[in-house]
């Protein structure tokens, strides 16, 4: 019988700002599948010991943006993004977890991130952390850096508004709304990853790296960290 011949896939046009930000729509899609619906960076802990509820999710929120994982990430895709040695910034993403959830999540994400993006566009991607797969794959679009952190940025705080809507009594449109008022501070977070350095590179958010790691030893869970 004759070999079937292997399909070839055709990259995705994203030469114009219009198709980059249709591109960049469905990688971040929850559609897009690197399993973001399994992780919660520690958040199921803190809602399990009442440290968040409907009332301090936002206020916990806000530090993940602007002194937690949030703006570590916000500034390895501001690295990738511009970056020759993306292996090097690679290692530099792993050693910056403090859990090992928190390493598992964001290396797992990232090699399902990667294999997606090689397998739409044809294009080897090795396996990577998440922002930095992300990043490495975004650098050509035709699109301003804090528009690409930014839109990143929405969509891991999706994913932990998420977590909330399925653990505590959140409804999904208190959910939206809550994400809403992120954009402001989204925005300000994104704008500031973009001009970031390796220096950079640090978190204060205390307590949702204890939560992470106290996630660890939760006998009954949902979700992965």
């Amino acid at each position: 019988m004759p070999r079937r011949a292997t399909a070839i896939p055709t990259p995705p046009n994203t030469t114009t700002p219009e198709a980059a930000r249709l591109h960049l729509a469905q990688i971040l899609s929850p559609a897009f599948p690197v399993g973001g619906f399994a992780w919660s960076q520690g958040l199921e802990w803190a809602m399990d010991a009442g440290l968040v509820t409907r009332a301090t999710l936002a206020p916990w929120l806000a530090g993940w943006l602007d002194h937690g994982a949030g703006w570590a990430d916000a500034v390895l895709v501001a690295l990738s993004l511009r970056a020759t040695d993306h292996a090097a910034l690679d290692d530099l993403a792993r050693a910056a977890c403090l859990s090992s959830q928190r390493l598992a999540e964001t290396v797992e994400q990232g090699t399902a991130f990667a294999a997606n993006i090689a397998a739409l566009t044809g294009r080897d991607q090795p396996p990577a952390a998440l922002p930095v797969a992300f990043g490495r794959a975004c650098a050509a679009l035709p699109l301003p850096h804090p528009e690409i952190i930014a839109a990143f940025l929405q969509a891991q705080a999706a994913v932990q508004i998420g977590a909330a809507v399925r653990f505590m009594p959140l409804g999904p449109v208190e959910g939206q709304r809550m994400l809403a008022a992120l954009h402001p501070a989204i925005l300000a977070a994104a704008a500031r990853a973009a001009q970031a350095t390796q220096d950079d590179l640090a978190g204060t958010a205390w307590g949702a790296d204890i939560a992470a790691m106290r996630h660890e030893t939760m006998p009954v869970r949902i979700f992965r960290s």
